[in-house]
């Protein structure tokens, strides 16, 4: 149960003395289960007669607001049941503090969850996994976060992979060379072990067809397109400051963000922006730019069909203005045969050369002669050429 919102003269926590749930809890399985809650207040939990816990659960005095919503800290209690009893289960909640249990004077949360599951023997779960690799032909190992771990109303208090994941990665690939980790998560996660396995692939959160996309890509039937528009660091050490101080979160890279940060303080993120794989190769044959048009000749290099995004930056290193050492202006897309050469051609707008005249208070262009690179990501850019402005 969940309830959140502005406070109302028909409902706040205060009005709300408590909330009891009772059921009757029958599990297929004999053995140890954790039967718990999960929210914030004042919670019992009774267990065929007996009181497993009596006790507050609040929030750490540092956590945000959001964080109660989306990973409400929990309770536990571990009993032994057996396959088809009936067990009266009894949950006794009472809100404390109202709204400002989450420090607002204008929003009253109540949550309480009831929670089941059995006790399982996590190591023998890990071996399990390592020995089924161990007789596989492809061992697939999909790892990530969820909502718990990383949401758009609180911070993530590290870049690493929670629990374990990184230990059965190793563990699986040392057992079977032929090793793919599917990266399921939102946002960039440290990858130690990246060079240990056959493939990584991206897969952020696709949804619910997630199942039905990554078993087309695995197989081949359709090739992996995406490439990657954020910078993937190799670790959390000397990155921008991302921890708020009394409330303040100074931007010290100013323009230098993202892939101008890695590109200006010489550090190499271990995937850059614009990385991506498929399933053949390309050759950068050719580059020429004519007016507002960059034309960029590719050939797929490789043995089946295949797509690949054509990214063009530009740079402009005596500037006399602040910028970044290169910065993306367009892409575009193209499909080939095997030995086939085709041609990308990417728009170059006026915008994508300008800077802001803080004197002016507006929009200025910077005369002169621009370099322009093109190739597979910001790191990798075999082809240039020249392009002015007026």
């Amino acid at each position: 149960m969940m309830w959140w919102g502005p406070v109302q003269d028909d409902l706040t926590a205060n009005d709300i003395d408590h909330v009891r749930i009772a059921t009757r809890l029958r599990v297929p399985e004999s053995g140890r289960y954790t039967v718990g809650t999960s929210g914030l207040g004042e919670f019992q939990l009774v267990i065929n007669g007996t009181v497993m816990f009596d006790e507050t659960i609040e929030l750490p005095p540092d956590a945000d607001m959001v964080e109660g919503i989306m990973k409400p800290p929990q309770r536990l209690a571990v009993v032994e049941l057996e396959a088809g009893q009936d067990v009266p289960v009894h949950l006794t909640y009472r809100p404390t503090g109202g709204a400002a249990a989450l420090g607002g004077a204008e929003v009253t949360m109540l949550t309480v969850q009831l929670n089941v599951a059995p006790v399982i023997d996590e190591q023998a779960e890990f071996d399990g996994a390592v020995s089924l690799a161990a007789e596989s032909d492809v061992a697939v190992v999909v790892v990530g976060t969820n909502e718990e771990v990383e949401s758009e109303g609180f911070d993530r208090t590290s870049l690493a992979l929670p629990g374990r994941q990184d230990e059965l990665v190793r563990a699986v690939a040392a057992a079977n060379p032929r090793t793919v980790v599917v990266v399921n998560s939102g946002a960039p996660v440290l990858l130690p072990w990246a060079d240990a396995v056959a493939a990584v692939l991206a897969s952020w959160f696709p949804g619910q067809e997630f199942g039905n996309a990554l078993t087309d890509v695995l197989t081949g039937a359709v090739e992996p397109g995406g490439r990657l528009p954020v910078s993937w660091p190799d670790s959390e050490e000397g990155l921008p400051p991302v921890t708020p101080v009394k409330g303040e979160l100074p931007y010290e890279e100013n323009l230098l963000i993202g892939y101008r940060w890695y590109l200006a303080t010489g550090r190499t993120p271990a995937f850059p922006f614009g990385h991506g794989l498929g399933y053949t190769m390309w050759a950068y044959e050719s580059m020429a730019a004519d007016g507002d048009t960059a034309t960029v000749t590719v050939r797929n290099a490789g043995e089946r069909a295949g797509r690949e995004v054509v990214q063009v930056y530009a740079s402009r290193p005596d500037s006399e203005v602040e910028r970044a050492p290169r910065w993306l202006v367009g892409s575009a897309v193209v499909e080939a045969k095997a030995g086939q050469a085709v041609s990308a051609s990417v728009a170059l707008s006026n915008h994508n050369f300008r800077h802001w005249d803080s004197a002016a208070h507006a929009w200025a262009t910077e005369p002169g002669t621009y370099q322009l690179y093109a190739g597979r990501s910001v790191s990798d850019l075999p082809l240039s050429a020249e392009i002015s402005r007026d």
